[in-house]
């Protein structure tokens, strides 16, 4: 491997999952909130595991001769992937077994085993086996000529081992028999047991376990272990094909479910026989075998972590408050064509976006609206609002993406729903993801057509709108709104972009460009001895070419402060090439999903927002916009944004020359907890603003 001057981004990533496990190991973290942190990062590795080493793995069967930007080939990336994977999978059963199960029981939330069940807990679990359980699951018979089942991916199962028949040949060595029992997704992992306080629960692997004979009445049955596959999801979308995206879509979601298998995960008290009879059926090396200390799944933690009741080991609740800037009394359209509206979610409700499509489904003087959709909610007003629009005749075009990973099930539906009814349905470009987040409602007003546009770096969802911070501009600009439109009609049309929008950016095809041309230009003022600096808040930062403007600018003397989240590519403080840049990560209650840039240009400060983050993905195979905020109110605001985050000493942390992170040190300072801060911020100009209200009195007029 040759050294240079870029992070790994498989690396980077493992980085980012470990930053959320560190909440999960912090005493400082309610317990339960500790718990879905633990939950939050073996989800996050399940996907991992499916996207990126699936990748991986397709890389090194096909003997691409690829070097990554690291400077590392495929067969090494993954040497060096499963060995800090097996550390964090450590790391995570240690922290279960150590640290938070046992302060979870002294809290009253205690899993039993056989042992510890009393006369009542085994009565009631028996009348629950055979009513539920036993109903529900079937064991099917493997190996001895009987096939192994298709197993779904992620969902755990019990392997049970059968004693050899009895009544075997004499010249037939006796076999061991085997059965696999699927879970299904029907039934819970964690059942409640009757108690005199607190909570008591029992898995339904172990409560399987303690009843298996009644699968097997008068068979010995030597073991009954979990066990988990996941399947690598990266299967290639054939895209120009006859029969449409939509069917070729349906296609990938069957064919993940019978993708190669690139982990097994199996309860550590298996025996070695049962663990090698599952790698000869299910195909996987002994290096994708991951024998765990405890439960499998821990992702299946979530419904534990979320149960109501022990709120004391919970964080406060901080619901989403009412933008100071968005009267309940006025139509939105009022609101916007008075002045931009910035939110800033999850801190503000995502309630005015909703409300806009909701009341364009019902004004009478709309006469269309065109969305972009990505990740929908299952249960989405926005998509309830676009229904109601078509019946009261508005001309409804939505662009829904269906290459959306894991959500395209979702979006063949509701395209397909949407479709039946009347409006007009796109189902994404040819060879590009729309990430695009971009509404346009188009109303017949005294003064001529009027566009009110909506421009988020979040997804149309409302209930992720809930967890993930992220900012939305509400706007009626004409010169915005005439891009939108531009975009959209572009998108829909097959058509060839315009070569300038007035204000907009896109890519694929000249946002890089751009942004590069705007780096480039605050190196220069550095070059010329003006103050120079920019501020960047991103998911991910990978591509190289950006890193490398920024190395420039770094060098010229510009001041850079990047926030990002998750993968950092670059590496910040080297001398000689980047001691100029600060590069911190903020892992907190609230997922950072914003997409911000600031340029100081010579004290008249420019500030964008974005869908894109800065990834060869998103700037060479996405529809992405970059988006202009010149309200100068709006832009106050997203430089306060920028100057709290800077000033995090409780959830930042700091990258390294090397690539690890450290936790901003607190020191004599108070502490300063950006999330906190801007919540409150929020909440008390939400108050202000109520109690102005009340305090008021406005007359009728006639």
């Amino acid at each position: 491997m040759s050294e240079t001057t870029y992070f790994d981004r498989e690396l980077s990533w493992l980085e980012f999952n470990q930053r959320v496990l560190n909440e999960a190991l912090d005493e400082d973290v309610p317990l339960l909130e500790r718990l879905k942190f633990l939950a939050i990062t073996s989800s996050n590795l399940d996907e991992f595991f499916r996207v990126r080493i699936g990748a991986l793995t397709h890389l090194i069967e096909s003997d691409a001769a690829t070097i990554s930007p690291s400077g590392m080939t495929p067969s090494e990336q993954m040497r060096a992937v499963c060995e800090r994977v097996n550390k964090m999978v450590d790391d995570q059963y240690k922290c279960y077994l150590n640290e938070l199960a046992p302060q979870l029981s002294a809290q009253g939330i205690r899993q039993l085993q056989a042992d510890e069940l009393n006369s009542a807990q085994k009565m009631m679990l028996k009348q629950l086996f055979q009513s539920e359980i036993l109903s529900v699951l079937t064991p099917m018979a493997v190996g001895n000529g009987n096939p192994f089942p298709l197993l779904a991916n992620q969902i755990v199962n019990a392997c049970v081992r059968l004693a050899p028949r009895k009544d075997s040949p004499e010249n037939v060595p006796p076999l061991p028999r085997y059965a696999v029992i699927p879970f299904g997704r029907t039934l819970s992992r964690f059942y409640s047991l009757p108690s005199e306080s607190g909570f008591a629960y029992m898995h339904l692997e172990d409560i399987l376990s303690l009843f298996i004979h009644e699968f097997f009445p008068g068979e010995e049955v030597e073991e009954c272990h979990a066990f988990r596959l996941t399947r690598n999801a990266e299967v290639e979308v054939e895209e120009l094909t006859p029969q449409g995206l939509a069917v070729n879509m349906a296609e990938v979601i069957v064919a993940r479910t019978e993708a190669d298998c690139l982990r097994l995960e199996i309860d550590d008290a298996a025996s070695d026989d049962l663990i090698h009879f599952l790698q000869q059926e299910v195909h996987v090396s002994p290096e994708q075998i991951y024998r765990l200390p405890g439960p499998v799944d821990l992702g299946a933690f979530m419904e534990l972590a979320g149960r109501r009741g022990f709120e004391h080991l919970k964080y406060d609740a901080w619901p989403a408050v009412r933008s100071p800037d968005v009267s309940a009394e006025e139509l939105m359209f009022d609101t916007i064509a008075e002045k931009d509206v910035l939110l800033f979610h999850p801190y503000e409700s995502f309630e005015p976006v909703v409300r806009l499509i909701e009341e364009a489904a019902d004004d009478p003087d709309v006469i269309a609206i065109k969305q972009t959709l990505y990740r929908i909610s299952s249960r989405s007003s926005i998509i309830r609002a676009l229904k109601r629009a078509v019946d009261n005749g508005k001309h409804v075009t939505v662009l829904l993406e269906l290459k959306a990973r894991f959500d395209e099930e979702r979006n063949l539906k509701q395209a397909r729903e949407l479709e039946s009814i009347g409006a007009q349905v796109i189902h994404g470009v040819k060879g590009l993801k729309t990430h695009a987040k971009v509404c346009i409602i188009v109303r017949r007003e005294p003064g001529g057509i009027q566009r009110y546009v909506h421009f988020g770096t979040g997804n149309y969802n409302e209930s992720t709108a809930k967890l993930y911070s992220d900012v939305s501009i509400l706007t009626c600009d004409e010169d915005l709104g005439a891009d939108a439109v531009a975009f959209f009609n572009t998108i829909a049309g097959d058509s060839q972009p315009p070569q300038n929008y007035r204000k907009l950016e896109s890519a694929p095809l000249k946002l890089r460009t751009t942004l590069i041309e705007h780096i480039a230009a605050e190196a220069k003022r550095a070059e010329n001895g003006q103050e120079a600096k920019i501020m960047v808040k991103l998911n991910a930062l990978t591509d190289t070419a950006l890193i490398d403007a920024l190395y420039k600018a770094s060098q010229a003397g510009v001041e850079i402060f990047l926030n990002i989240r998750g993968i950092c590519c670059l590496k910040p403080g080297v001398p000689g090439l980047s001691e100029n840049i600060h590069v911190v990560s903020i892992v907190d209650r609230f997922l950072e999903h914003a997409r911000i840039l600031y340029l100081h240009q010579g004290g008249d400060p420019q500030l964008y927002i974005s869908s894109a983050d800065w990834m060869a993905r998103n700037l060479d195979q996405r529809k992405e916009l970059l988006v202009p905020v010149e309200d100068p109110k709006c832009r106050r605001q997203l430089i306060h944004i920028f100057n709290v985050f800077d000033q995090d000493n409780v959830k930042a942390s700091v990258l390294q020359p090397d690539g690890s992170y450290i936790k901003t040190a607190i020191g004599d300072a108070e502490p300063f907890r950006a999330q906190e801060v801007l919540y409150q911020e929020s909440k008390n100009a939400s108050n202000r603003i109520a109690k102005k209200q009340r305090t008021m009195f406005e007359p009728h007029h006639f």
